[in-house]
């Protein structure tokens, strides 16, 4: 790059310069141009592995043919529907591009440069992103488990805090809270200070068959503490991640501040008619739950064959422990057409994270896994 392009990047924002970019799961199409691998399964982002329901395939085609018109910008007939389901006022709704939009929407409306955001380490990758982005401090609290360290969460507090992120289920490490834990800290977090719970994996949480103890909705705490905000996405359970729907549930005065500066149109007529559908196919969704559930097991079961260790998880992925060659094992399950999510990014070098498929995908991923540990071992015995 010349150094007249190089120059814009003295005079970009100090915290966006400061930035790497989010880095998703590797595409299939990727994979295809880089090693020439046709058969592949992916387990890297936490993806429905039914896909979209049939009923939303059909529902988005009736749409396409009012592509010309702009979509409905106040998303109301979507937000009706999200305020019925969660029985709260269609004006507590805030609706996103995924739930990162609604997540850099609360921290735009509340955080100035200099201003501290408190989440905890292995958290979801966009929270010191979208803090550093707007001028904010990163305050990034020291995990117990591998999940959150609410107590240690708590004296992060300072004058300066405006935002807590709390994500449950955490990414992407699978670790949950119990609810009177959570309702016990919001209860002790001032009021000044806004708590945002990143529920993305909430359905396959809330699944009674997940093995959740205690897992708690946190919309039920909305009236108790107008400083809550709640994010779900469609992305997840209702196979929506390519169309990005996502959303926020908060007192009406937060949702007021963020549909303030909302981009316009921000969620398309497809992804708003897809989404209004998905809620109303039940069928789907229990189907989608009944997978993940025999995946897990299936995975689990497998990795113990194996001898490796796991963090125990209520949403639709594992973290497994790999070793120090974790970067060595992906590259390598690359190969054999696996792709899985390193997460040496989150401060876990020695684990992959692997999203649950089903039956055949997770097949073709133990199976592949398998002799590439046993080469590993191997190649240690040798040396």
């Amino acid at each position: 790059m010349s150094n007249r392009f190089q120059s814009f990047d003295s005079v970009a924002l100090s915290g966006v310069q400061k930035l790497s970019p989010y880095q998703p799961g590797k595409p299939e199409s990727e994979l295809k141009r880089e090693l020439g691998v046709t058969e592949i399964t992916k387990l890297a982002s936490n993806e429905n592995p039914l896909g979209s329901s049939p009923r939303v395939v059909e529902a988005i085609s009736h749409s396409l043919a009012t592509l010309t018109r702009y979509p409905d910008g106040a998303g109301f007939e979507l937000k009706e529907a999200l305020a019925a389901r969660h029985q709260v006022d269609s004006c507590s709704i805030t609706l996103g591009n995924g739930s990162s939009e609604v997540i850099e929407l609360v921290t735009r409306v509340f955080v100035a440069p200099g201003d501290e955001v408190v989440f905890s380490q292995h958290a979801f990758a966009m929270y010191p992103i979208i803090t550093q982005a707007v001028g904010g401090q990163v305050v990034e609290v020291p995990a117990c488990e591998w999940g959150h360290d609410l107590t240690a969460m708590l004296a992060a507090i300072s004058d300066k805090t405006r935002i807590i992120f709390v994500a449950n289920p955490n990414n992407p490490t699978g670790t949950w809270l119990t609810g009177d834990v959570l309702h016990n800290f919001l209860s002790r977090v001032p009021e000044r200070v806004v708590v945002v719970i990143d529920e993305a994996y909430f359905e396959y949480a809330n699944n009674p068959h997940a093995g959740a103890v205690d897992y708690p909705d946190a919309m039920q705490w909305l009236d108790d503490f107008p400083n809550l905000v709640v994010t779900r996405t469609f992305s997840k359970a209702f196979g929506l991640a390519g169309l990005r729907v996502g959303y926020s549930v908060s007192s009406p005065v937060i949702a007021d501040l963020m549909n303030r500066i909302r981009p316009p149109f921000n969620v398309n007529t497809p992804a708003q008619v897809a989404a209004l559908t998905v809620l109303d196919d039940a069928p789907h969704l229990q189907q989608s739950l009944a997978v993940n559930v025999a995946g897990m097991s299936q995975l689990t079961a497998g990795l113990v064959a194996l001898g490796l260790n796991y963090i125990p998880s209520i949403a639709n992925f594992i973290c497994v422990e790999v070793g120090d060659n974790a970067r060595v094992v992906y590259d390598a399950l690359l190969k054999k057409g696996v792709i899985v999510r390193p997460v040496a990014n989150y401060g876990m070098p020695r684990h992959l994270r692997v999203s649950i498929g089903t039956e055949q995908e997770n097949s073709h991923f133990l199976s592949a896994l398998k002799p590439v540990l046993d080469d590993l071992r191997n190649a240690r015995e040798i040396t």
